[in-house]
């Protein structure tokens, strides 16, 4: 996502791993809900995504099974057509925002088809399940746009959506390019906000930021060996993290992507613009050579809460910058 972000003296400012709440962003609990012949299948889903979640149980299928565990899960994976999880689990809806989030996923593993949920954790597990081949059918408009709604950009800032009824309004701007960048606000300070104004609030009351520029193909071990260096020296774990940033030239960078997820922080992309406010201090060869500031320190300061430096850019492995923000 792209975020552009000022410090609180200004009258405006402009511009994916976080926990649970009763908005439901995200989906750490789940229930794959099988028939007994499907069970080996239910086996292997809970193998290849069970270290991604706090909890993965398989229940077996019974005609009360969605009833008798309502609530108790963020997630079902129905291992079964997707009329049957349809029927027995309309007449339980009541509320997108409270509701748990049903995928359902064939016995071959082809599809994963977030059914309810979409923004609330069925389209972050149908995600998940590509990986063991299923092709995740995202049928949220945003998503099945190729844009990132409002809830997604609130999972990679580790927020929380505050108003929900907003997101209609806001997702509509989305898919119409017409929402623009993250505004952030630091107070205190009073906000009077309209109903199509999404709220997003921070989940941690700290943490650091991981301002990351890499080479083209880097790979997810150079990442993640370079972030654990510079967090040591601060004597910080990757719990600390609230999420990694990064220039938007840098967006699909897979081996970046796949270490923020082995640590359960989202990426946030600014854009050149937003990271020309917010410059570090140590020379940049990207600026001589492409015209952009130095990506590690600019999007660690901007990402920043207090906009500064909790430690400068340094380069590993001929691969992977990396400067903390805080």
């Amino acid at each position: 996502m792209s975020t552009d972000t000022n410090d609180a003296d200004s009258d405006e400012s402009s511009g994916h791993c976080s926990t649970p709440d009763s908005d439901g962003e995200v989906a750490e609990e789940i229930a794959i809900i099988s028939f007994e012949r499907k069970l080996d299948t239910a086996r292997e889903i809970e193998a290849g995504i069970g270290d991604a979640y706090e909890r993965v149980d398989i229940i077996e299928y019974h005609g009360d099974v969605f009833a008798e565990h309502w609530g108790e899960y963020d997630c079902f994976v129905g291992l079964m057509a997707s009329g049957i999880a349809m029927r027995k689990t309309a007449p339980l809806l009541d509320d997108k925002w409270d509701d748990p989030a049903i995928v359902v996923v064939d016995e071959a593993l082809t599809w994963a088809i977030p059914i309810t949920g979409g923004h609330h954790g069925a389209n972050q597990v149908a995600h998940d399940l590509s990986q063991l081949g299923a092709v995740p059918a995202m049928t949220t408009a945003s998503e099945a746009a190729g844009k990132q709604g409002v809830e997604s950009k609130a999972k990679a800032l580790d927020t929380h959506v505050v108003n929900g009824d907003s997101t209609v309004a806001t997702n509509l701007a989305v898919l119409n390019d017409e929402l623009g960048p993250v505004a952030r606000l630091d107070g205190p300070r009073a906000v009077l906000v309209g109903d199509d104004v999404t709220v997003l609030k921070r989940n941690a009351a700290d943490g650091v930021v991981l301002g990351t520029g890499t080479v083209s193909g880097v790979k997810k071990a150079q990442v993640l060996d370079a972030w654990e260096a510079v967090l040591d020296d601060l004597n910080l774990e990757f719990s600390d993290v609230e999420f990694i940033a990064t220039g938007t030239r840098k967006e699909g960078e897979e081996g970046l992507y796949e270490a923020a997820q082995e640590i359960g922080a989202g990426v946030v992309l600014f854009e050149k613009e937003t990271l020309e406010g917010f410059e570090g201090p140590s020379p940049s060869r990207s600026k001589e050579l492409i015209g952009w500031p130095g990506i590690a320190e600019a999007s660690a300061i901007a990402g920043g809460r207090e906009h500064d430096l909790a430690r400068k850019k340094e380069r590993f492995d001929d691969a992977v910058t990396v400067a903390v923000g805080r």
